[in-house]
């Protein structure tokens, strides 16, 4: 079982940053893949970043090509987005989520088992 819980959700005016954290326990982060998803009101949950296992290959959502960035700290069992030049179409609830992945190379997982509870983000000026 893995426990993600998310933080750095709030509001913030256009062209702003936001960097959200994921932080995990119960199992060690390494062994899953990350992504990050998020849920506008009305609207279904889409997929935003993902990353690796060992980090070193991400993918993006068209939306957010460019302006957001995954990253992720083993070490400190942690994955992070980081939202620059923000819109107010990202505003949205953001859910971190984790996958099993057995190719430690792959931003693709299978599938996401475990995910967070989710932390909002508003851009509005």
């Amino acid at each position: 079982q893995v426990q993600l819980v998310e933080s750095g959700g709030g509001l913030v005016q256009p062209g702003g940053s936001l960097r959200l954290s994921c932080a995990a326990s119960g199992r060690t982060l390494s062994s899953y893949a990350m992504g990050w998803f998020r849920q506008a009101p009305g609207k279904e949950r889409e997929f935003v970043a993902a990353i690796s296992r060992n980090g070193g290959n991400t993918y993006y959502a068209n939306s957010v090509k460019g302006r957001f960035t995954i990253s992720r700290d083993n070490t400190r069992n942690t994955v992070y987005l980081q939202m620059n030049s923000l819109k107010p179409e990202d505003t949205a609830i953001y859910y971190c989520a984790a996958g099993p992945s057995s190719n430690s190379d792959s931003a693709r997982p299978p599938r996401y088992d475990y995910w967070g509870q989710g932390t909002q983000v508003t851009v509005s000026s």
